[in-house]
């Protein structure tokens, strides 16, 4: 069994960011005092089982706090996930809108955290779920975001990875999701352009509207250009930043 709670801060907000290391892993994990889900890119791995084999590592130094990302919405990543996911058993799986029932499938059980990626579409209220592997180079499939939300249930998924939303340009769409995830108790992912400017007026946006667990994801603004490295000082601002919010 995969228990996420401890992930959560009093059992509404987890960050995820991204590891380049094991050492790197651990200095996130240790900033954010365990509240945080460590993003791996499958993306940077030459095979299946150079994957599993790395991606253990992180596993165990971090109470398997291993978040197994696509690498950008990738959606051509998105059967390697399955793969690994269903033999790793990760606290967390990325997955585009039509990669989530087989990731389910092979999981073989209900606890895992795995997010569906939906896109903006201009339109408050719209989503696009047409991320997969095909679907992403025919015409854009464009939902009511509680449509997407049933479709992600009927599939077995958890949440709504909103990507991209390049912080707060899509505002008004992202308060028509997070209403929509409160509404019908689904987790809700932020993701793209979230920094430090951004972060909290976006996780304000999420508890206003009453969503039960957030993870938004903090990536490329908090990482350093010269290692690749996550900066935990930076993981830590994040952290104090939800525990302002959330008490």
């Amino acid at each position: 069994m995969v228990d996420l709670t401890s992930n959560f801060y009093k059992g509404k907000v987890a960050l995820n960011v991204l590891a380049n290391s094991v050492e790197n892993a651990k200095e996130c994990f240790a900033a954010a005092k365990g509240h945080i889900l460590l993003g791996v890119l499958s993306k940077n791995y030459s095979d299946d089982a150079a994957a599993i084999e790395d991606m253990k590592r992180y596993q165990e130094a971090t109470d398997n706090a291993l978040s197994v990302g696509l690498g950008a919405g990738d959606p051509n990543q998105s059967a390697m996930v399955t793969r690994i996911s269903g033999v790793l058993q990760p606290k967390h799986v990325n997955q585009v809108f039509t990669g989530v029932g087989a990731s389910c499938a092979l999981l073989g059980q209900n606890d895992t955290l795995i997010n569906g990626l939906v896109s903006p579409t201009g339109t408050p209220g719209m989503v696009k779920i047409t991320t997969g592997p095909l679907s992403s180079t025919k015409e854009a499939g464009i939902v009511p975001i509680e449509s997407a939300i049933y479709l992600l249930k009927d599939m077995g998924g958890s949440s709504i990875k909103y990507f991209p939303m390049k912080g707060l340009t899509t505002r008004d769409e992202f308060v028509e999701v997070a209403k929509a995830c409160a509404k019908h108790d689904f987790i809700l992912e932020p993701t793209g352009g979230i920094d430090l400017t951004n972060f909290e007026e976006i996780l304000q946006i999420a508890l206003d509207a009453g969503v039960k667990k957030v993870v938004p994801h903090v990536y490329s603004s908090i990482i350093d250009k010269s290692t690749g490295n996550t900066r935990p000082e930076q993981v830590k601002e994040l952290f104090e930043i939800i525990q302002k919010l959330v008490g």
